[in-house]
């Protein structure tokens, strides 16, 4: 299935085999044996194994190539016979912009080229500001530096400024020697998320779909060669870093037909989360987008409906297009057999030359195993309903009588159904009756009506229907 999406990505565990670590990449670094696990809320928990010389006594130990991002609040350092007296972080990191930022009030010398000569002069210099440009005094004269300002000459590197971000800490051991010594801390920056591939074939009735998780690393820091673990699941924290999603995406309620699952995944599991461990160490540089697969499936069963959910009291001057539903399931038996970490579902259809073209998108929240799906991919081209009200009038001091009809077209070849569902009728009082219909419905809850309407190819169906409401 794979083969009709051409791309080269990195496989969890019973898929294939992770690419290899660039041996540059390990080689410059200041990190010892990582593992990282990495949740969906834009965090993840950092371990860092380093061997550690420490004398007997107080000192000094600095860790380079920790997290830009790091939350040193979070930090925790295990080391035998050591503990820690004081941890700081170092988070100015060096760049033409932070170094002249640390070096307002101090001496530079300016170095200039006269483009006719070649010739180098310099001047030394005072700098003022460095607010949205850079100011200096230079004798008896103040300048503004532009791009033919030349060269800068700084006479050493600020205290605290860093090339890499570093995180020092004083520790306190009982004995000289040299020892393993384990960071941990949480970190802003890294996170992941669930992408789903769908080459929904219609005639077939069937669904391939391919799994992809996506690796982010915004923490200005590589990890090179670490264990990875991805936790699927809304991990709480303080500062809300979680984000409910909904089957019909922008937190609209969805189409009817979805329903959680009961079955257990065969997964490993972590309290209420599931993992997704990759199969082999990698690299997640910075500022890098990586993918992995985890998910693999032809011809599951699947089903294309349509759906409108009128509100109440609806009444439109034009026909609508009714949505465009795509069905299936994640249970183990005519499913897609997995339980799902939340994420985009992409659906794509082989045209009539066979290339695959993408027909729509839907976000799914975390989803169980032996799932229903019902997630909108676009809205019908040449289905449409016209709702309007008909009659409304009050027949007692709190009672209205309202009749509805719905207009329903359908320019196919085929035949279509649409699943008519009329929300709004009683949240509250749970009163609401329907004393006259055209055809029956289904009172699937207190709040909402739905019919299944039938409409002939090139044709079309109207429902009409008589509420009796305190509203």
């Amino acid at each position: 299935m794979r083969m009709w999406l051409a791309t080269t990505m990195l496989c969890l565990p019973g898929v294939a085999t992770a690419q290899s670590v660039a041996p540059d990449l390990v080689a410059s670094s200041a990190q010892g044996d990582l593992s990282v696990t990495i949740y969906n809320n834009n965090l993840a928990l950092i371990q860092d194994t380093r061997q550690l010389a420490l004398p007997r006594g107080r000192s000094r130990q600095e860790f380079a190539d920790v997290s830009a991002q790091i939350r040193p609040e979070t930090v925790t350092l295990t080391a035998a016979g050591a503990g820690i007296v004081e941890q700081n972080f170092d988070y100015d990191l060096l760049s033409p912009e932070t170094l002249m930022n640390k070096s307002v009030g101090q001496s530079v010398t300016l170095v200039r080229t006269n483009p006719a000569t070649g010739a180098e002069t310099r001047e030394a210099a005072r700098v003022l500001a460095n607010n949205g440009g850079t100011i200096v005094q230079v004798g008896n004269r103040i300048e503004i530096l532009d791009s033919n300002a030349g060269r800068v000459v700084f006479p050493s590197l600020p205290a605290n400024l860093r090339a890499r971000p570093t995180l020092s800490v004083t520790l306190d051991s009982a004995n000289a020697g040299t020892r393993p010594a384990t960071l941990n801390y949480l970190s802003r920056g890294l996170g992941w998320k669930a992408d789903y591939v769908a080459l929904f074939d219609e005639k077939a009735g069937k669904l391939d779909v391919q799994g992809w998780v996506t690796l982010t690393n915004t923490t200005g820091t590589t990890f090179n060669a670490a264990k990875t673990l991805l936790v699927a699941g809304a991990v709480g924290t303080v500062d809300g870093g979680n984000r409910p999603r909904f089957y019909g995406g922008r937190g609209t309620p969805g189409p009817r037909g979805n329903q959680p699952g009961t079955e257990a995944a065969r997964r490993e599991q972590l309290g209420d989360f599931y993992l997704y461990p990759l199969a082999e160490r990698t690299t997640i540089a910075n500022a890098q987008t990586k993918q992995v697969s985890f998910l693999d499936v032809a011809g599951a069963p699947a089903a294309k409906t349509y759906f409108y959910r009128s509100p109440w009291l609806q009444k439109l001057d034009e026909a609508v297009s009714v949505d465009t539903v795509l069905r299936f399931s994640s249970s183990r038996e005519g499913g897609l057999g997995d339980a799902l970490p939340a994420g985009t579902v992409r659906v794509y259809m082989r045209d009539a030359r066979g290339a695959p073209q993408f027909i729509g998108e839907s976000e799914i929240p975390h989803t169980p195993m032996g799932s229903k799906l019902a997630l909108k991919t676009g809205e019908a081209f040449d289905v449409k309903i016209l709702p309007v009200v008909e009659k409304r009038e009050r027949i007692s001091g709190e009672r209205w009588r309202t009749t509805m009809r719905y207009t329903l077209t359908n320019a196919r070849a085929q035949g279509v159904t649409v699943e008519l569902a009329q929300a709004g009728l009683d949240g509250w009082w749970h009163d609401t009756k329907i004393t006259d219909e055209s055809q029956p419905s289904t009172r699937v809850d207190a709040d909402e009506a739905v019919w299944q309407v039938a409409i002939p190819a090139n044709g079309t169906a109207s429902v009409t229907a008589t509420f009796d409401t305190r509203f």
